[in-house]
């Protein structure tokens, strides 16, 4: 294996890991609420303390890729990320212990995602980053696919606690594999302060970018948070009253985004990054305007629909990211893959919120509009790059 493929390889194990953490407690959440007797509210902050943790240490991680060995920085991060997963399976028993525990997790799994586009980016150069990327980030999508899967099937049959568990032994084992397989790109232009580079907020190419990745994960976040509930009251699968279908499905569509990232990175390799940026916010505008009709399909076609639909969603989101390794300097990529990350999940925040809103005065139809119209402002930000390549 040639070695640039080997670190590819590599850093996708560590980021399939560490991302069945990142969704354990999302497949398993009915039970922990009976068992803790959680109030929505309550089981919202356990899940928000996780992404409260990335985002504080997202731009930390990244400035840590820069300036010193990526390699080290996936090794504390994974294992960090596992330790307190584990103690919330074993010991967890409340909103207050089980929030402290996967703030931490939330934590350490920054060092892991951004750095591992770092590492992956180092090895590549740009005429098949694309590609490689689209496969590393598709690694994300399918480890939060399966955690659902798996963490769904192992508390159906045994209990929640040996979901969680399961589902976050495998980080353990990132620090020895990332190590001991694998060294720095010989090409890799490392920060000489690694300290943040305020230049970068002056690049109109990189708030472009940022700027599209934000409202795509406004988009794709918001039928993430949102699509079990819907489908579960469609009739097709209301009618099979059945627990575990439903979450199969979430985790299949899910799935099927990693084929759409490592599909969409290919495919920037060939006709360039906003192009195929733009063709993916397209279908996927384009779905999300009618999704919230198509409840009474019948339920072959309403899979196939949720799985195409899981599929567009992805298609813009490698070559995005990219993007943003193309117009910064070399050796800040890391920092700028961080302030992307930190901009771009702040919008995940929102976008549920409006999704639900508008659920409430106008039902499904209306609520999925809502992301649509991310997806078109997604859109906008890719004109508004061109413009800036074209005045550059």
């Amino acid at each position: 294996m040639r070695e640039r493929n080997r670190a590819l390889v590599v850093a996708a194990f560590a980021l399939f890991c560490s991302v069945l953490v990142w969704f354990n407690y999302s497949a398993v959440l009915p039970l922990v609420v009976e068992a803790w007797g959680l109030s929505g509210t309550q089981a919202g902050i356990v899940f928000g303390a996780f992404q409260a943790g990335y985002l504080a240490s997202v731009v930390p991680a990244g400035w840590l890729a820069d300036r010193y060995s990526p390699r080290w920085v996936i090794a504390v991060g994974a294992t960090g990320t596992a330790v307190p997963s584990l103690a919330f399976a074993a010991v967890a028993d409340g909103v207050l212990v089980g929030s402290a525990l996967r703030f931490l997790s939330g934590l350490f799994v920054a060092g892991v995602y951004v750095p591992g586009m770092r590492f992956v980016s180092d090895w590549f150069p740009e005429d098949v980053r694309g590609r490689a990327l689209g496969a590393y980030i598709g690694v994300y999508e399918v480890g939060s696919g399966l955690s659902f899967v798996f963490a769904t099937v192992a508390a159906e049959a045994v209990d929640w606690r040996l979901a969680v568990g399961a589902t976050s032994v495998g980080a353990l084992f990132v620090a020895p594999v990332v190590l001991g397989l694998t060294r720095d790109s010989p090409e890799r232009t490392a920060s000489p302060d690694g300290g943040f580079d305020p230049s970068i907020l002056r690049n109109g190419e990189f708030l472009s970018a940022v700027s599209v990745y934000s409202w795509h994960n406004w988009e794709l976040f918001g039928v993430r948070n949102w699509l079990l509930a819907f489908l579960v009251a469609t009739p097709a699968i209301g009618a099979l009253d059945s627990a575990v279908l439903p979450g199969l499905l979430v985790g299949g569509m899910i799935v099927a985004s990693g084929a759409g990232n490592a599909g969409g990175g290919w495919l920037s390799d060939r006709l360039g990054r906003p192009r195929t940026v733009a063709l993916g916010l397209g279908a996927s505008a384009l779905l999300s305007s009618v999704f919230g009709l198509l409840g009474r399909l019948p339920l072959a076609a309403l899979v196939a629909v949720t799985l195409v639909y899981g599929f567009v969603l992805a298609v813009d989101s490698a070559p995005t990211s990219t993007l943003v390794t193309e117009v910064v300097p070399d050796e800040r990529v890391g920092a700028a893959l961080s302030v992307q990350s930190l901009v771009g999940f702040s919008t995940t925040v929102v976008s549920p919120i409006v999704f639900g809103a508008a659920l409430d005065r106008s039902g499904y139809p209306v609520a999925f509009l809502t992301l649509a119209g991310g997806a078109v402002l997604g859109l906008l930000s890719v004109g508004v790059l061109l413009g800036v390549r074209r005045r550059r």
